[in-house]
C-alpha cells in the first residue's frame, strides 16, 4: 500500500471517532482485565460509517487489507473484515478460496463476537457450502474462543438453505464448553433450525436436555409460544 492512501483511510475512519462512544464500546464488548476482549481498543466510530468506507475503499489489496486487519484498534480490524467481505461476495471462485484461506490464517484477529457474527457465514459457511467442512471441526475443538465461534457461526449460511446436519452436530461438540459466548451462540443457531423446522430443533433439545446450559436453552427457545417454552424451562418434557 502506498502510504498517502494508507494515511488516507487511517484518517478516513479516525474522521468520525468519537471518545463518548469509545468509552462505551470498551465496556460492552468487555475489554478490561480479565474479560473476553481484555485489552482491545476502540475509536468510537459506528458500523454504518465503516461500511460505507469499505465500499469506497473495496479495491485495496490482500496485502492492504491483512495491514488493518492486525491494528490494535477494533473498527480497524472491523473495517478490513467488511472490504474482505465485499471482495469475496464480488470474487471468483480462485480468488474466494484466497480469501476463505486469510480469513482463517488471522482468525486472532478476528476476536470479538461481532467481527465473528458479521463475516463468519457469509466468507467461511459461505465458501464451504459446496466443500468438505472438516475444518469446520477444528475450529469447534479449537482452545481459541473466537474460532469456536466462528465454527458455529459458520454454520449459519448451511442453516439458510435447510442444511442443519453439520451445525447440530457442532452445536453437541460445544454443549459442554464454558463460555457465555459460545452458550449463547449455540442457542441463536438452534433457534434459527427452529425457524424452518422446529420438530428437528425439539428433537435434539430433548436428547440433550440434561447438558444444555440454561443459557443455550434459552436463546433456543425464544421463538417457541410461552406454553412450551415454560415446558422446557421447568424440565416438563
Amino acid at each position: 500500500m502506498k502510504k498517502s492512501l494508507q494515511k488516507e483511510i487511517y484518517s478516513a475512519i479516525r474522521h468520525t471517532q468519537d471518545s463518548d462512544r469509545a468509552v462505551h464500546a470498551q465496556k460492552f464488548f468487555k475489554t478490561g482485565k480479565g474479560e473476553y476482549a481484555e485489552g482491545d481498543l476502540f475509536l468510537g466510530v459506528r458500523v454504518p460509517e465503516l461500511r460505507k468506507l469499505a465500499k469506497a475503499y473495496n479495491h485495496i489489496s490482500f496485502k492492504d487489507i491483512t495491514h488493518f486487519l492486525k491494528s490494535r484498534y477494533h473498527e480497524d480490524r472491523q473495517f478490513a473484515l467488511f472490504v474482505l467481505l465485499l471482495q469475496f461476495q464480488k470474487a471468483d471462485s480462485e480468488t474466494q478460496e484466497k480469501i476463505f484461506q486469510l480469513y482463517l490464517n488471522h482468525t486472532r484477529y478476528i476476536n470479538n463476537w461481532d467481527l465473528v457474527d458479521a463475516t463468519a457465514h457469509k466468507i467461511v459457511g459461505d465458501y464451504l457450502s459446496d466443500k468438505n467442512r472438516d475444518i469446520l471441526y477444528q475450529l469447534a475443538n479449537s482452545t481459541d474462543l473466537w474460532e469456536r465461534r466462528i465454527a458455529i457461526i459458520a454454520t449459519f449460511f448451511f442453516i439458510k438453505n435447510n442444511d442443519f446436519k453439520d451445525a447440530l452436530h457442532i452445536a453437541e461438540i460445544l454443549l459442554p464448553d464454558t463460555h457465555d459466548l459460545i452458550h449463547k451462540a449455540v442457542g441463536w443457531m438452534l433457534r434459527e433450525i427452529g425457524k424452518r423446522d422446529q420438530k428437528i430443533e425439539e428433537a435434539f433439545l430433548t436428547k440433550h436436555y440434561s447438558n444444555i446450559h440454561r443459557t443455550t436453552l434459552r436463546y433456543a427457545i425464544e421463538k417457541f409460544s410461552s406454553q412450551k417454552r415454560n415446558k422446557y424451562l421447568n424440565g416438563k418434557l
